[in-house]
């Protein structure tokens, strides 16, 4: 299982948002405790009037290397586990999410205390 799948003209991705996470990063894929995989995403944004949500999507297109006007929410609007769909080829798409994932600018590790 991954945290996307392909879609109808693009590539639906499952993600764990954190609000007010103190900067705007993947942190790159998890499993939860029920076996499904999502991706996190950290935005410093509120979760008030959907900001977060925004800048969750802000940050996705990034990664993908597509226009923010090419991701949409499809579930989750009030809620931490969100599944957005970006408008694309699929395996493009899916190249993109993996390479951001696996470079230092894409995702940054969490410091150690």
């Amino acid at each position: 299982m991954s945290f996307w799948r392909p879609a109808t003209s693009g590539i639906e991705v499952f993600v764990r948002a954190t609000p007010k996470g103190g900067r705007d990063a993947i942190d790159g894929p998890v499993v939860l405790s029920d076996g499904r995989e999502v991706l996190k995403v950290r935005v410093r944004a509120a979760p008030e009037d959907g900001a977060a949500t925004a800048a969750v999507g802000k940050v996705l297109a990034q990664a993908a290397g597509v226009p923010p006007s090419r991701v949409t929410l499809v579930a989750g609007a009030t809620a931490r586990l969100k599944t957005f769909h970006i408008e694309g080829d699929s395996a493009q798409l899916g190249m993109a999410l993996a390479a951001a994932n696996a470079s230092p600018a894409g995702r940054k590790s969490p410091k150690t205390r």
